[in-house]
């Protein structure tokens, strides 16, 4: 299987990864957790270690169930996941996005602790909180790398300006879109911005 390097890290995957969302949420009931589990230990043992998730992939649900999974192989795994959206408590629609830092710590900790894992190696702001600058939200991100708890620090769905910005406070590391054969906007500034600064697309 084809490997490439997750920006400037020095860690590689394989090319192609696997996104978990669906597994607990958008598209139908949830997983039985026994048989996303072995959904998972079986793309394991196919030769993927690239596995995506995010705190709003049914708010903890997701993660909970990369934690189960990979508890006692995490060395064999490249985790992703993402922060910033923020949800009602009781009903868990989506309420809007909370770039600051109080909110990334709130959200790091729940991650961690749903993954069972002491670090993330790859940490999204899923989508950037209108409300503030993107060097705000990734100034809080490089404080989590300094402390260990992240490894490297991505964004979700942001214009080349906004890349440039954030890649000014600290390296990202990886820009995270939807690219298809119906999606192609990415090709005319993100993607070449990604390859000048030496960012994973």
């Amino acid at each position: 299987m084809i490997r490439r390097e997750i920006g400037k890290t020095g860690r590689k995957v394989n090319a192609i990864g696997l996104g978990c969302m669906g597994m607990s949420a958008y598209y139908g009931a949830p997983m039985v957790e026994k048989e996303g589990v072995a959904l998972l230990h079986a793309a394991i043992e196919r030769g993927i270690d690239h596995f995506d998730t995010a705190e709003m992939y049914g708010f903890g649900a997701n993660e909970q169930l990369l934690g189960a999974a990979f508890a006692d192989r995490r060395d064999k795994v490249f985790i992703a996941t993402k922060w910033g959206p923020t949800a009602d408590p009781v009903t868990k629609l989506p309420s809007g996005y909370d770039g600051s830092e109080a909110n990334a710590r709130r959200a790091i900790e729940n991650s961690l602790r749903y993954l069972r894992t002491d670090h993330i190696d790859l940490y999204y702001l899923h989508r950037k909180d209108p409300a503030r600058p993107v060097e705000e939200s990734v100034a809080a991100m490089a404080k989590l790398v300094k402390e260990g708890k992240v490894r490297a620090i991505g964004l979700s769905e942001v214009s080349a300006d906004t890349l440039r910005s954030a890649h000014k406070v600290h390296p990202i590391a990886a820009i995270q879109s939807e690219y298809s054969l119906f999606t192609r906007d990415y090709e005319a500034d993100v993607i070449p911005a990604c390859k000048e600064l030496g960012v994973t697309f």
